[in-house]
């Protein structure tokens, strides 16, 4: 979406700036291959190179912190690592990236740290804190065989710290393919929980379309929305529009909102099969620790 929406831009006749991290750089691949390429279309794209020491549990920035030059070059482009001396000469390099298949690189400690303005949080306090719901699924499932699928962020390290009695699947990367994942699981004939948020929902969302053909698996979505990407910042989704539950019942999903944690355990004790979709607003947590790598890495579950 990011490449294509610039790749719009760049038609119309504007200069666009694209600004994602090595992963995300991996989304674009195909807009990159089969539009900007063929057609050659371009404009100032800078990935951040994210790096990592082995042992760390963030393993899905792993493969890209020693191959993203391998990928840039697959995809016909060249780079440059953005200057961190000069702003005048990292400008430059910038424009002349505009006019070219290069992307610019950034490197650890390029920019100076921002602190978050209080003006820009958001108070979600009149709302549940998503550990809440959390417990309460730990509690209802302890010791059950059915499977809970963490999205990457925030929301698998809660399930590390408040489901202990569960068996849970935690995605450190991949970003928007946890309901896919599900589903593969629930066609293998298992009862999946997938735990998602409000900004993971939009990614590869045709994952929601492709989960409702299938109305005789038993699969809960359950999108906890705290208008923010919290893991990263906090920065706001900016999804006030979106109808998750419109979107969710168009798809094939029996969907609702819930208002609190009473209709929560109202919904659990009704113990409902099929497709099922959960809209909860909730409050943010205290950041908790991220799962160890011995778990993060278990492939059979």
């Amino acid at each position: 979406m990011l490449a294509s929406t610039a790749a719009g831009l760049a038609l119309a006749g504007v200069k666009p700036i694209a600004l994602a991290q090595s992963s995300g750089l991996a989304n674009m691949g195909s807009a990159i291959t089969s539009l900007l390429k063929p057609y050659n279309i371009t404009f100032a794209i800078i990935i951040s190179w994210r790096t990592y020491k082995e042992g760390d549990s963030e393993v899905q920035h792993k493969h890209l912190a020693t191959q993203l030059p391998k990928l840039i070059d697959a995809y016909g482009y060249a780079y440059e690592l953005l200057d961190t001396n000069s702003v005048q000469t990292a400008v430059a390099q910038i424009n002349a990236s505009s006019t070219s298949h290069t992307i610019c690189v950034l490197q650890k400690d390029t920019f100076s740290q921002v602190k978050l303005e209080s003006k820009n949080t958001l108070d979600l306090s009149a709302h549940h804190k998503r550990s809440e719901y959390l417990l309460e699924l730990n509690e209802h499932f302890a010791n059950s065989e059915h499977i809970f699928i963490g999205t990457t962020g925030n929301t698998a390290r809660e399930m590390y710290s408040f489901m202990s009695e569960t068996k849970n699947f935690y995605m450190a990367g991949n970003m928007g393919g946890a309901l896919s994942l599900g589903l593969g699981l629930a066609l293998a004939g298992r009862r999946v929980f997938v735990c998602g948020g409000d900004a993971e929902f939009t990614m590869h969302q045709g994952g929601l379309a492709t989960a409702g053909r299938y109305k005789d698996l038993n699969i809960t979505y359950i999108v906890f929305d705290n208008e923010q990407n919290k893991s990263t910042g906090g920065q706001a989704s900016l999804q006030s529009h979106l109808d998750y539950v419109g979107i969710a019942r168009a798809c094939g999903f029996n969907a609702r909102n819930i208002k609190d944690l009473a209709h929560f355990k109202e919904f659990l004790h009704q113990d409902a099969l099929g497709l099922e979709f959960l809209h909860i607003k909730c409050d943010t947590d205290e950041q908790t620790p991220r799962p160890p790598l011995s778990v993060i890495t278990i492939n059979k579950i």
